[in-house]
């Protein structure tokens, strides 16, 4: 199934419930990405100046890919609670 996400908290929530579905804990994640446990923490929790390559990394790790669309009607607020 997709998940939608438009903001980096919703992304987070997202790698989250991938990595506990494949077993993961966040510092499995990030010996696969090759980055520290804070990071896949600070990853998952939205948080502000986290890098792109990060992202990178954790969907590749996890076996993900990112898809860019067009935007949909549904309102942030509809996504919001899907998580």
């Amino acid at each position: 199934m997709d998940t939608m996400a438009r903001t980096a908290r919703q992304i987070g929530t997202t790698i989250r419930r991938y990595r506990r579905q494949k077993g993961l804990t966040q510092r499995s994640l990030g010996n696969l990405m090759h980055a520290r446990q804070a990071t896949v923490s600070k990853l998952e929790s939205g948080e502000p100046g986290t890098q792109l390559g990060v992202l990178v990394d954790a969907l590749s790790a996890l076996d993900l890919e990112l898809v860019v669309r067009p935007r949909t009607k549904i309102s942030t607020e509809q996504i919001e609670e899907l998580f």
